[in-house]
């Protein structure tokens, strides 16, 4: 595996795990927690998307 092809794994596990973040912060937390849940699961969106930009890069 190259560079590009791990951070292209990094990407996709970063995506899903924001998924997980927003749907626990959905469904799951109703409260303030929430929130907290689902603003992290933006955050990690943020990363995969720098990851994504640093494809073909490195």
């Amino acid at each position: 595996m190259n560079k590009n092809t791990v951070l292209g794994w990094a990407t996709f596990i970063m995506i899903v795990v924001g998924l997980g973040l927003i749907a626990l912060g959905a469904f799951r937390y109703n409260e303030i927690a929430g929130w907290g849940f689902a603003s992290v699961g933006l955050g990690f969106f943020a990363i995969a998307w720098v990851f994504n930009a640093l494809k073909g890069r490195v």
